[in-house]
Order: structure tokens, then C-alpha cells, then sequence
């Protein structure tokens, strides 16, 4: 399938991450849509059906990306998330999405540590998005 076909919703309350990884995807040939947070975010997913999501977990609040993943998913089951956090530099928790059990608890199909690089978060895109 052609990455132009895909739409991927960007959610980043930072703004220089969400314009530089939007210029990435765009530059890729995906359609992108942007949230500067949670709240934002509730309101495009409840009007749009993307093909992916990218997910940052601080936002308004610390755990902002954790409900907003539970909420995508109560509303669009299949729809693949990548979650982005840098909550390990900055607090030293340190969480996966390793096994079915954390993914059913977070709610993210995968997880990157920030700052991400964008070559790992291309082949966490090609997994959901070209090989199924």
C-alpha cells in the first residue's frame, strides 16, 4: 500500500516534537493530522478514523497519553498506537509494552523513549501500517 494512503494522528503537546516529526511524515508521503494534547485529540478521534496514532505520554498531565490510549482504543479497537515518552530520563520509571499484559495496562501497541529517532519510529510505522 502507499504511505500517501495513510493517515497518521501526530498528539505532542511540545510543539518543536510535533512540527519536526509532522515534517518527517509528511516528507514520508503520510497525511498527518496534530493534536497539541489530550484534550485536542479526543476531539479528532471522535470525528476521523486514522490509520495509526503517535502518542506522547506527558501532555496536560503526566499520565495523559495513558487515557488518551485508553480512550482511542474503547473507540477504535484495531487502530495501532505508538506511544513516545521521555518519562524515563525524567522520573526514572522505567515501563514496556513488551508483554500482552502491559499492553492491555497501557493501552499502546509500542512504546519509543524520547528523544526518539526517527529511523525506530519508521520501522514501529512499517510494522503496523505495511506488514499486516
Amino acid at each position: 500500500m502507499s504511505a500517501a494512503k495513510k493517515t497518521i494522528l501526530l498528539v505532542d503537546d511540545d510543539i518543536d516534537d510535533l512540527e519536526q516529526l509532522e515534517a518527517e511524515l509528511l516528507a514520508r508521503g503520510y497525511e498527518v493530522i496534530t493534536a497539541r494534547g489530550e484534550a485536542e485529540a479526543r476531539q479528532l478521534v471522535a470525528g476521523t478514523r486514522p490509520d495509526l496514532a503517535i502518542v506522547d505520554l506527558m501532555m496536560e498531565k503526566p499520565d495523559s497519553g495513558f487515557s488518551l490510549c485508553y480512550h482511542i482504543k474503547k473507540t477504535h479497537t484495531s487502530l495501532p498506537i505508538i506511544m513516545l515518552t521521555g518519562v524515563e530520563s525524567e522520573t526514572g520509571i522505567d515501563f514496556d509494552v513488551t508483554t500482552e499484559d502491559e499492553r492491555a495496562w497501557i493501552k499502546a501497541d509500542a512504546l519509543l523513549d524520547k528523544p526518539v529517532r526517527y529511523e525506530h519510529l519508521e520501522a514501529e510505522i512499517d510494522r503496523f501500517l505495511h506488514e499486516s
